[in-house]
């Protein structure tokens, strides 16, 4: 008997494509027709149509792999033993930068990615007296609810992006949904970093360019001294996209027990990725001190008999000038990562003394990759 050919679903073009990409890479054969539109019983789409006898194995991958469930924001709750990536974005082009390096990333750790958003309600009538805060509240909420509808509009748009961007090829089809949060950014990340626990933060930032009125606001940089999360942050001029094509990181150290943890993880985090050399790097400002390069190459050693798998070198540079001997080191050794190691500080001390990876978010085009040892 023929084994005929069912609906499986009906989508745009775009989402479309990536159901087929996903099913033909299970051996299942897809055929996709046009909806007619002329019967008013049925959307405008596209129809996907299998095998009746694929039917149940593709109804299982579709409903394991969550296509195209975007606003799940319960999700986090449930832990299916799958890493889990954190992308929060302002609908800015460096944010759909770091969706893109995310997806990339995600696909390598075999992860999934939760895109999220945070935005700002600047309506908060609670401290005016109650017949005051009433007559308030009425003027406002119209405007409060453009914020939400506008929010909605964006996050939506920025879904249609991706999924185009997956149809098309330029982004792997990854498991993702997205979560609107109200508030001010920097504490909701942090906040939802600690319900959705993911194993990596990826932020997209302006780069050297921004001002220097924004090196206490930046949302990036009190992300990153917020959270002990793992978080690489992207200058939207970025030369690559993905991992793949990055063969250069620089791991600076200052000899501190925080570096042998910070440097665990990011050996972990690049377990995929066999062919990038990680440059030991040390400043010191003590020029011709021996004694920073004997330890330099005795954790090099260490860190070589610890991970034989990793290509591992070292560099001392001397200086009185940090910010741009490490602008010369980068050009000069073609370094594509700065990966280096944070602590939590409080306000005055991020305020008044800012950390490396303060400065070089503000200084830099290249990517940083923040450890919190």
């Amino acid at each position: 008997m023929e084994d005929k050919l069912v609906t499986l679903a009906i989508h745009t073009d775009e989402k479309a494509r990536i159901l087929k990409h996903v099913l033909e890479s299970e051996d299942i054969e897809v055929h996709i027709n046009d909806v007619d539109i002329d019967n008013p019983s049925v959307s405008a789409g596209v129809r996907i149509r299998i095998k009746e006898s694929d039917l149940p194995k593709a109804l299982s991958l579709v409903e394991s792999r969550h296509l195209f469930s975007y606003d799940e924001e319960e999700t986090y709750r449930t832990d299916d033993g799958r890493k889990r990536i954190l992308i929060p974005v302002d609908f800015s082009d460096y944010s759909l930068k770091a969706c893109k390096i995310g997806f990339n990333l995600a696909r390598e750790m075999n992860a999934k990615v939760k895109i999220l958003h945070v935005y700002f309600n600047p309506y908060y009538p609670t401290a005016l007296p109650m017949a005051e805060a009433f007559a308030y509240q009425g003027k406002e909420e119209k405007e409060f609810q453009n914020i939400i509808e506008k929010v909605k509009e964006n996050i939506q748009k920025l879904c249609n992006t991706i999924d185009k961007k997956v149809s098309e090829g330029e982004f792997p089809p990854i498991n993702y949904s997205y979560v609107l949060r109200e508030g001010l950014p920097e504490e909701e990340i942090v906040t939802f970093t600690k319900e959705y626990k993911p194993a990596l933060i990826i932020m997209g930032t302006r780069g050297k360019d921004q001002k220097d009125a924004d090196l206490i606001g930046s949302v990036t940089a009190e992300v990153i001294e917020m959270t002990h999360v793992p978080l690489i942050a992207i200058p939207e001029n970025t030369p690559f996209s993905d991992m793949n094509e990055v063969k250069h990181i620089a791991f600076l150290t200052n000899f501190s027990q925080r570096d042998l943890v910070s440097f665990d993880l990011l050996a972990k985090l690049l377990e995929p990725f066999n062919d990038i050399r990680i440059s030991l790097t040390h400043i010191s400002v003590k020029k011709g001190d021996r004694w920073d390069e004997i330890k330099l190459a005795g954790i090099k050693d260490y860190f070589s008999k610890q991970y034989p798998s990793l290509n591992l070198d070292y560099k001392l540079i001397d200086t009185n000038d940090m910010l741009k001997s490490l602008d010369e080191y980068i050009k000069g050794e073609h370094i594509q990562i700065l990966a280096l190691t944070t602590s939590k500080r409080n306000i005055f001390a991020r305020m008044f003394s800012p950390s490396i990876s303060r400065k070089m978010l503000f200084h830099s085009d290249t990517p940083l990759f923040v450890l919190r040892g």
